[in-house]
């Protein structure tokens, strides 16, 4: 029972950070109607520029934390202003092959200045366990949990009571009304890459305190993917109860398979396995916006 439980509390950790991840492809879904599969590389590209300006450059971990999120929101500009935006108007296909080439790109760079061998940030936290219900838990764990939650908490404000936040829940509900309304349509499209980007660095920072970081770290796009798709591709709620789910059921059925069957490898595919059997049952997702075309 204990070590169904420690799979458990490391799920939800895991979860966590799925769930900020799949913030940004909701966020960028909901405000252009594009599924980016570059949001996996963001979260790689954060991750090592951290790295570097923690250990190569030798900054304040805050310190380059802080510039990461000013790195992340400039490269978002970028990609959004030089990219992106001369394809307004064009099929959704082309975009999300371009994000296709800028995961590709992205990666390709990360290989060529770091190269592919796994990179480790220095101890930040205490190493000491904490203890719940007889459990050992990483102050990391609970320090990446901690402000993951808080992190959707305060986006979860931000679109609810702010004026920019408005503007963009407005702009995803209708463009050409919002545009009607004075609000800059290509201001929120260049937001919504900001904010996807920002909250993928983070997610790349607190992978890379738990595990180290590698090349590989951009596949993590792909696993929440059906994070993403079981909440809804539209929902923010959807978001966060979906990367808790997968991150929770990917321990769980690795575990039950290891200590059952002896069987290893089954976390890779269980996310996808459990997508394909909710979306037989709610092919929108749990929270999912129904739509009905009339013809």
């Amino acid at each position: 029972m204990e070590y169904y439980l420690q799979l458990i509390i490391n799920g939800l950790v895991v979860g966590s950070i799925y769930s900020l991840v799949a913030l940004g492809f909701v966020i960028i879904f909901k405000a252009t109607k594009v599924v980016n599969f570059a949001q996996g590389e963001l979260v790689m590209v954060g991750a090592y520029i951290c790295f570097a300006l923690t250990v190569q450059f030798q900054l304040p971990f805050l310190v380059s934390f802080l510039l990461t999120l000013v790195f992340s929101i400039a490269l978002a500009i970028l990609v959004e202003r030089l990219i992106l935006r001369p394809l307004i108007g064009e099929p959704i296909i082309s975009v999300i092959m371009v994000t296709i080439g800028l995961s590709s790109m992205l990666k390709s760079f990360v290989q060529m200045v770091w190269g592919t061998q796994i990179q480790v940030f220095p101890a930040i936290l205490p190493q000491e366990p904490y203890m719940l219900l007889g459990l050992p838990i990483a102050p990391v764990y609970v320090a990446a949990f901690g402000l993951s939650v808080l992190l959707f908490g305060v986006f979860s404000l931000f679109f609810k009571y702010s004026s920019l936040g408005i503007a963009m829940r407005a702009t995803a509900f209708d463009q050409q009304a919002a545009q009607s309304m004075g609000i800059g349509i290509k201001s929120i499209f260049a937001l919504s890459w900001c904010i996807a980007a920002v909250v993928s660095s983070i997610g790349g920072i607190i992978l890379g305190n738990i595990n180290g970081i590698n090349a590989q770290l951009g596949q993590l796009g792909l696993k929440v993917f059906p994070a993403v798709i079981l909440g809804g591709l539209d929902s923010l709620l959807g978001a966060a109860l979906g990367g808790l789910i997968i991150g929770v059921l990917e321990n769980i059925c690795e575990g039950a398979a290891k200590d059952l069957f002896g069987l290893g490898g089954f976390k890779e595919v269980a996310s996808f396995v459990i997508l394909v059997i909710i979306l037989m049952i709610k092919p929108y997702g749990l929270f999912g916006t129904k739509e009905i075309e009339r013809v």
